[in-house]
């Protein structure tokens, strides 16, 4: 199934509600065949924003532009998007084909075409054979791939995906985080996800925007997001973050409250300021004791995941660090009591301005 694939931008975009303002002053560009997620917690506004691009909301500021013109005013079934909702919205009286072939027969095509476009996106999604089920008969994770064909079937410039995997079980949604990143990089369509599931964003998207309070507070690459945060809002959201207050000791130097220093990587703040250190837990490595830049701690409780242990370590000002230290490789299972050294690469030390709430 060949698909042409759209340039959605965004230039000043706001929704307000009353005195409250869902989406402000959003400015983004989903380039074409990229996987775009929008991330962040519930009544950040990420919703009200792919609302706005698939035409079911008005924006009261800025504007919408796909594949170069305006969209503001053009209704959502002429801007050639497909939504794929939280719900399924699966009719329990159609069966599988039915479903997917609602919207061909509904454009008049005809039915040699709509037999062979069917089985085309029944065969995308893996669901050939099933065409006489109904959603009765069907698992949550087959559902979501009839709304997924139902969607695609027409061919859309791009696609829009509303929290898809919610209504899923932890496993199935594994598996279909495998399913959608096979698809996206078999079609190549643009695609622009809505999600508060930080590992979902990291699994999917070739870019990913934090949302905060309706505002994208950071863009980047997942990798790039997840190390280099610019606030502690995104350091704390976008997977587990230790966050320890430190002074600036000297260029690439920062110092604890128990006396401690680590080198940093890129750290221009004055002398003498105060910042916020991020440690990720799976930056976080035990050394032999006496190996300078590290931090001395007392394991406090050590739980073991199979390929990591999850420990609690206390360190010096009253403050306990979560590491992620691995099981494999002749590791020494970390015990509550045991004395231990705690090394952290300076590329892995994230340095904050301690305001950057």
């Amino acid at each position: 199934m060949t698909t042409a694939t759209a340039e959605i931008d965004l230039a000043g975009v706001g929704k307000r509600y009353g005195a409250l303002w869902a989406v402000r002053d959003v400015s983004l560009t989903v380039a074409r065949g990229e996987f775009f997620t929008l991330l962040g917690p519930s009544g950040c506004g990420k919703t009200t924003l792919l609302r706005i691009v698939a035409g079911f909301v008005d924006a009261d500021e800025g504007d919408v532009r796909i594949d170069g013109p305006s969209v503001r005013g053009v209704p959502p079934w002429r801007r050639d998007l497909g939504l794929v909702f939280q719900s399924y919205a699966l009719w329990p009286h159609l069966d599988v084909f039915e479903h997917v072939a609602f919207g061909l027969r509904e454009r008049r095509v005809s039915r040699d075409e709509i037999r062979r476009r069917v089985a085309d996106a029944l065969a995308m999604v893996g669901l050939e054979g099933l065409e006489r089920r109904r959603p009765s008969q069907l698992s949550g994770g087959q559902q979501q791939r009839v709304a997924l064909a139902r969607t695609l079937v027409l061919r859309p410039r791009a696609l829009l995906l509303d929290e898809p995997l919610s209504n899923l079980d932890a496993k199935l949604r594994a598996q279909m985080r495998v399913e959608l990143r096979r698809l996206h990089r078999e079609i190549g369509i643009t695609t622009l996800y809505v999600t508060h599931d930080q590992d979902e964003a990291m699994a999917l998207s070739t870019r990913i925007a934090v949302f905060d309070h309706g505002r994208a507070v950071q863009v980047g690459a997942p990798a790039d997001v997840y190390r280099r945060p610019v606030n502690r809002f995104v350091a704390e959201f976008l997977g587990a973050a230790n966050l320890v207050p430190a002074t600036v000791e000297a260029a690439g130097r920062v110092r604890f409250a128990d006396g401690a220093s680590l080198a940093v990587a890129g750290n221009a703040r004055t002398v003498g300021a105060t910042v916020l250190c991020v440690l990720r837990p799976d930056a976080i490595r035990i050394a032999p004791a006496g190996t300078p830049d590290a931090l001395a701690g007392r394991v406090t409780s050590a739980v073991y995941l199979g390929g990591t242990w999850d420990c609690e370590i206390a360190i010096g000002g009253g403050r306990t660090l979560r590491a992620l230290l691995p099981s494999a490789g002749g590791m020494t299972a970390p015990a509550a009591g045991d004395a231990v050294t705690l090394v952290v690469a300076p590329d892995d030390v994230i340095v904050l301005d301690a305001a950057a709430g």
